[in-house]
């Protein structure tokens, strides 16, 4: 008995690790999906293609959220003249009025979406933790995604990398 249940897990880490060698290396490119800015515009993440971009999925009420936030907005004027590209996509529990709030009162001077429907948290994984941020490389491959707050340093330095590619 014992020896099927050994051969039982054997196999079962052969499936794992098999999948895991097969996932590496494989790129995901983020979903061209459509998304809604504070002021009407309906714009789509395969436009963004071209440039590095920054996605962070983002709620008033997340303290994480925030709290960085001023950094976010940090790193965004230090790249944006390079090529950075920023949409902080609030997350569709968030009262509209809470994020337009939020982004007048703290001057935010990057694009900011309301996933309304929950469709851009969907087809970005299914995020739902805040924040949660994707770096996109300039063929729109998700290059990063940090859930919770990024380690800015070691993000400065992925996107310097990502700005100087070709």
């Amino acid at each position: 008995m014992k020896k099927a249940h050994y051969l039982a897990a054997l196999v079962a880490a052969l499936a794992i690790g098999v999948g895991g060698y097969l996932a590496v290396g494989r790129t995901e490119t983020a979903p061209a999906v459509d998304y809604v800015l504070l002021d009407g515009k309906r714009e789509n993440f395969a436009d963004l293609k071209g440039k590095v971009v920054l996605v962070n999925f983002w709620a008033t009420s997340c303290t994480t959220c925030v709290k960085e936030m001023p950094e976010m907005v940090h790193t965004y004027e230090k790249y944006h003249g390079r090529g950075l590209d920023f949409v902080a996509v609030a997350m569709s529990y968030d009262p509209p009025a809470y994020v337009a709030n939020f982004a007048e009162t703290r001057k935010l001077p990057f694009k900011v979406a309301i996933d309304n429907t929950g469709e851009v948290a969907k087809r970005f994984g299914d995020i739902r933790l805040t924040p949660t941020t994707f770096l996109l490389n300039k063929r729109g491959e998700v290059v990063k995604r940090y859930l919770g707050e990024p380690d800015f340093a070691a993000l400065h330095q992925l996107v310097e990398q990502l700005l100087a590619e070709g």
